[in-house]
Formats: structure tokens, sequence, C-alpha cells
């Protein structure tokens, strides 16, 4: 029997969640981005796996076959990093933003800052709005691919 993916939604509370993160920064920073998050999707926060922070649903299906569910948009606040959680492709898509955001790095889909503080918050509320929107859009186009 195969193993239930680690990435799907849980029961976690998310305020205990965020309460629970050691560094008050940190914490502050999690919380401050819980309420944009909700803003933009008009969803409610759930926890995903053990550390994600996730808004929504995303269905993806691969040309192979594989399919699963994500969460439309979400953020971890690791010790380290918040890392924000945006749609691929982001930084050639959304270059003019990134150029004004601030103090950040990336990887896959994923945008690494070490305090909200380094940022510019609109241009960050502003990337996180264009990747919902992406994402939104990639789902409806998977959906009528499908017949759906």
């Amino acid at each position: 029997m195969a193993k239930p993916p680690v990435m799907r939604p849980t029961s976690a509370d998310v305020n205990a969640f965020l309460d629970a993160i050691p560094n008050a920064s940190r914490r502050a920073d999690a919380k401050v981005l819980c309420r944009m998050f909700g803003e933009l999707t008009g969803e409610v926060a759930v926890i995903w796996g053990p550390t994600i922070v996730g808004f929504g649903t995303l269905h993806y299906r691969y040309e192979s076959g594989r399919e699963g569910v994500l969460p439309l948009a979400g953020f971890s606040p690791r010790a380290a990093n918040l890392v924000v959680n945006l749609m691929n492709g982001f930084e050639e898509r959304d270059h003019d933003l990134m150029a004004k955001l601030g103090s950040y790095k990336t990887g896959v889909s994923k945008l690494y800052i070490k305090k909200l503080s380094d940022v510019d918050l609109a241009t960050l509320r502003e990337l996180v709005r264009r990747s919902v929107l992406v994402s939104r859009d990639a789902e409806r186009a998977s959906r009528l691919l499908q017949g759906q």
C-alpha cells in the first residue's frame, strides 16, 4: 500500500502553530503573512504537512498522469527563513517585482526571506497576488484540457 503524501492538509490549529514559533520576530512576521495570504486568496489558513500554512487548494496533473493537491498559496516559518511558496517561473515572469523586492534568495517555486523588514511588503503582496492568479488560471486550463 502506498504511503499517503506528506503534503496534505491537517487538522492542526493554525493559531497554535503560529503561537508556538519560538523566535518572537519570526512569529510576528508569520502572523503578518498569514493575514496577507488570507486577504489575497479569500481562503482560510490550514496547516499542510508539518510546517506549511496553506490557503486554498490547487489540483495538479502532469502529462505522466501523476497528480496531487497543493495549497493554492502558502508559506513556512522555518528557523532560518520565512519560505514563501510561489508558482513556478515567478523569477522570470515577475522580474520587474523581483528587482524592487529587497533582500531575498530563491529556489524552485520558493522565496526565502530572513525577515519581512528586509523586503518591501507591497511588492511581496503583489508577487503573492500574481502567483495566486497564475495558479488559478493554470488549474482552470488543466481542467479544460481534461474535459472537466
